[in-house]
């Protein structure tokens, strides 16, 4: 039997002109894991990335912590949606980025405001009501998610242990496929994962199963409240 281990990326930089890179805090949270896996002896057989720059530099960072030295794989197909269509096709006022940041600063919490924002976005998204407007449909990206696990499968072959760094949507197109969990209530476990926290998964032939999702101990037990983000 193999094991997958899903790790949403470290915080990136929220506000910054470029979102795709990690922040220090960031750093910090996938170099902790890296220790955290060294520490507790989890197996490590290859390291898969997405395509985004914040995917790489948390597999960076984690190997730094693990001290291992595996050259990534790169899987296109988990890469996260473009939250930045969701966003500006439900407020189209809102596309240039100065004009996101304005809107932003007028408000007390700009993290709480743009989250608000967002998740009717998303709801927007996910209605299936508006698809023509969308590059990539919340179908589309489910299947797209769905072909680049099975990817990594096919090419990692049996009894593998294999640390996947990608983004939350697609962990969260893929938990819902193992628990088939209604689009209409899909992103409240969207909402919930975690910066560099791990989804687990087994698979053995053609079955593949969750074992834990979301696990972000190795945070927690620095006792350290700003280590644990959603954002």
């Amino acid at each position: 039997m193999g094991a997958i281990y899903l790790v949403r990326h470290g915080q990136a930089s929220f506000g910054a002109e470029n979102y795709d890179q990690l922040s220090p805090l960031g750093m910090e949270q996938t170099r902790l894991l890296g220790e955290w896996q060294r520490a507790c002896e989890l197996p490590l057989s290859k390291v898969v990335i997405g395509p985004a720059r914040r995917h790489a530099q948390s597999a960076e960072h984690f190997q730094s912590g693990s001290q291992t030295r595996h050259a990534p794989l790169l899987i296109p197909g988990l890469n996260e949606f473009d939250h930045e269509q969701v966003l500006y096709r439900y407020r189209p006022d809102l596309r240039e980025k100065a004009a996101l940041a304005a809107y932003l600063a007028t408000t007390a919490n700009p993290r709480r405001a743009f989250q608000d924002l967002f998740a009717v976005a998303v709801e927007r998204w996910l209605s299936g009501e508006f698809d023509e407007e969308y590059a990539e449909s919340w179908p589309s990206f489910q299947q797209r998610c769905w072909k680049g696990l099975h990817q990594i499968i096919e090419q990692a072959g049996p009894s593998q242990d294999i640390w996947v760094f990608t983004s939350g949507g697609p962990i969260t197109a893929i938990a819902q496929q193992l628990l088939t969990i209604p689009d209409s209530h899909i992103f409240n476990l969207n909402w919930s994962l975690v910066n560099a926290g791990v989804t687990r998964l087994l698979y053995s032939g053609n079955r593949l199963s969750l074992s834990y999702l979301n696990n972000h101990a190795h945070l927690e037990q620095h006792r350290r409240a700003e280590l644990v983000t959603y954002r």
